[in-house]
């Protein structure tokens, strides 16, 4: 085997390598100098000063809205590909209806599970606390 077989991969390997150098001395070069009196996490790409705490708190509604989302969105990733191919299996004989219609079932099931327990409702009234 000879170094042939390798110079497409080290061209990439090299292109890879001064993109990067690039990038970064294109950031030196032109990126913003910060003086000593600058307040860090000041106000930077819109220009407005902060109010208000620098990293606010989240709720935990944000958090399972985040889940809930990655969850559905992992699953229309699963049904898309069954999409595509579903001729080809009824073509090759092969039964895929009962396995998807399962996924659908569950996929269902954790909607009204959901729905029920109320995870999808934004606007809720939370009691005051007890003094």
């Amino acid at each position: 085997m000879t170094l042939d077989a390798y110079i497409p991969v080290l061209i990439q390997i090299a292109i890879a390598l001064a993109v990067g150098l690039g990038i970064l001395a294109a950031s030196h070069l032109f990126g913003q100098r910060t003086r000593p009196n600058v307040m860090k996490d000041s106000g930077y790409e819109c220009g407005v000063p902060i109010q208000g705490a620098v990293h606010p708190r989240f709720t935990v509604k944000f958090y399972v809205t985040a889940m809930l989302f990655i969850i559905f969105d992992i699953e229309v990733v699963f049904l898309v590909p069954w999409a595509m191919i579903y001729r080809d299996f009824l073509a090759a004989h092969i039964p895929i209806l009962v396995p998807i219609l399962f996924f659908f079932i569950v996929l269902i099931v954790g909607l009204v599970y959901e729905l029920k327990k109320g995870g999808l409702e934004w606007e809720r009234t939370v009691p005051p606390p007890s003094e």
